[in-house]
């Protein structure tokens, strides 16, 4: 066979890509493209077919560059999805042609700030893990991901522990602090939604991380798992004035008032020991109007040691209190000022469309938190985590915040983001909001 009729090739880096109307900054994929013997500028990749050009048509497909590794995006035009045909053309009119699932869920709110976290669809905590990247958690697995900030797409690198832990179900990760190179990831510690015991979800696990940015590498650095135990063991010492017992015992739901579940972890000013946990549940008192709980953990630092395998156990300081307007504590994290701020919202399921806020804090106990803004409801998805916290002092200060998206029906097709049999049609939203004048 002569080069000129050789047939081309093209490959797609995957094949299935998501998007959303109005977006900026939307997810991309690579084509790869090559035919024996001739030139790759000589090749031309086009869009020539769509399934349903009511959510992306052939025109709304964009192909960049002229080597044999091509950049695709597609410009959504409504909320669905179909398959778009991609065809190359080489010397001598052979072709090649591959499809590809696009996906786009609705226009958005603050769409020039918001981007997609792709391959995560219940993002529960973050780190800021410098050079414009962020290391993300899931509560629905023990994955681990790297992702760049300012771009919507798929993570950058994967981390799974799971064998190192010896987990069998998920740890149902929602919180994280960092206390130099040390990352401390925590399990809710509540029971199931059906009141169901998860030992799982009582992990509290720690990572090094080492480098920064696209080259962040985390390893496993321990776990401790009598979190949950010793919390409430603490509580009836003292009279069982919050409640953990009743709330963690078999067959309670964690969503209520009355609940146990715990959402933030970060560490007290100045501290590389004492964090304070930050719960979702219960209330104090549990009923409405009631004030959002701090519990701190005097020996962090300690709990993934050999000591505590030897039976030590976590300690802990006077609870804290803060008047959250009747919300609870859904995230909180500091800056190297200690300068924090709290992601509020409701203790209950369902709560996309119940009330969120943010709030800044000194972390003293005894000092109120002040209201910064009301989180925009409406849009997909409930606000659950900050990623860093700016320097709140100077106008115009930037804070990026994610929302959990599992229940989220992205494409119209009655099924939830966390039910999508395609990793790259679930996904996050990140939205970045200005919070001080």
């Amino acid at each position: 066979m002569t080069p000129s009729s050789a047939a081309p090739v093209l490959t797609l880096s995957a094949d299935r890509l998501s998007g959303a109307v109005g977006a900026v900054g939307d997810p991309t994929l690579l084509v790869f493209v090559a035919q024996e013997g001739v030139p790759p500028a000589e090749l031309s990749v086009v869009a020539v077919a769509s399934s349903d050009s009511r959510v992306a048509g052939a025109g709304d497909v964009t192909v960049r560059g002229r080597g044999e590794r091509r950049e695709v995006s597609v410009r959504a035009r409504g909320r669905g999805s179909c398959d778009l045909t991609l065809r190359v053309t080489g010397r001598g009119g052979a072709t090649a042609s591959a499809v590809l699932g696009f996906a786009a869920s609705g226009p958005v709110r603050c769409a020039g700030d918001t981007r997609y976290f792709t391959g995560v669809s219940d993002a529960s905590a973050a780190f800021d893990a410098g050079g414009g990247h962020l290391v993300l958690a899931e509560d629905e697995t023990n994955l681990l991901r790297l992702y760049a900030r300012a771009n919507s797409g798929g993570p950058v690198r994967t981390w799974d522990f799971a064998k190192r832990l010896g987990t069998v179900k998920e740890i149902d990760i929602e919180g994280v602090a960092r206390a130099g190179d040390i990352a401390y990831w925590m399990g809710s510690m509540s029971n199931g939604k059906d009141g169901g015991l998860r030992a799982d979800r009582s992990t509290l696990f720690a990572t090094v991380v080492r480098g920064s940015g696209r080259d962040t590498v985390l390893e496993y650095a321990g776990a401790y798992r009598h979190l949950r135990a010793d919390l409430i063991s603490w509580d009836e010492g003292r009279g069982g004035e919050l409640g953990f017992a009743a709330g963690a015992a078999r067959g309670r739901a964690p969503k209520r008032i009355d609940g146990f579940n715990a959402e933030g972890i970060e560490f007290a000013p100045g501290s590389t020991s004492i964090a304070y946990l930050g719960f979702r549940a219960p209330l104090v008192p549990a009923k409405a109007g009631g004030e959002a709980l701090l519990v701190p953990v005097l020996n962090m630092d300690e709990l993934m040691t050999e000591r505590a395998d030897e039976g030590g156990r976590a300690r802990f300081g006077e609870p804290v209190l803060l008047d959250l307007d009747g919300l609870s504590i859904r995230d909180l994290r500091r800056n190297s000022a200690d300068q924090y701020l709290i992601v509020a919202g409701s203790w209950s399921g369902g709560d996309e469309a119940a009330p969120a806020a943010l709030y800044a804090w000194d972390g003293q106990p005894g000092h109120g938190a002040a209201r910064l803004m009301d989180l925009p409801m409406g849009d997909p998805g409930a606000w659950e985590c900050v990623v860093s916290v700016p320097d709140l002092d100077v106008p115009g200060a930037r804070v990026q915040l994610i929302a959990d998206c599992g229940t989220v029906d992205w494409y119209g097709d009655g099924v939830a983001a966390k039910d999508l049999e395609h990793p790259e049609w679930k996904k996050s939203r990140a939205v970045t909001f200005t919070v001080s004048e």
